[in-house]
């Protein structure tokens, strides 16, 4: 899977993004909108990640869906 399969179908994948990181709130669901970018954001955020251990899990995570 690709993150742009993810991006244009986001309503049905961001519940499975909240399991995977249960932190992330509802209105962070909203702000990131299927935004790659924005979801690396939110997990340094909420998580106290650095850019590059977030992004390694986004990508953990997609070779897995």
């Amino acid at each position: 899977m690709n993150w742009n399969q993810i991006e244009g179908n986001w309503e049905q994948f961001k519940g499975k993004v909240q399991k995977q990181w249960g932190k992330l709130t509802d209105d962070d669901m909203d702000i990131v909108r299927g935004s790659r970018r924005e979801l690396a954001g939110k997990l340094q955020e909420r998580y106290g990640k650095a850019q590059e251990e977030a992004e390694r899990e986004i990508d953990d995570w997609l070779s897995h869906h």
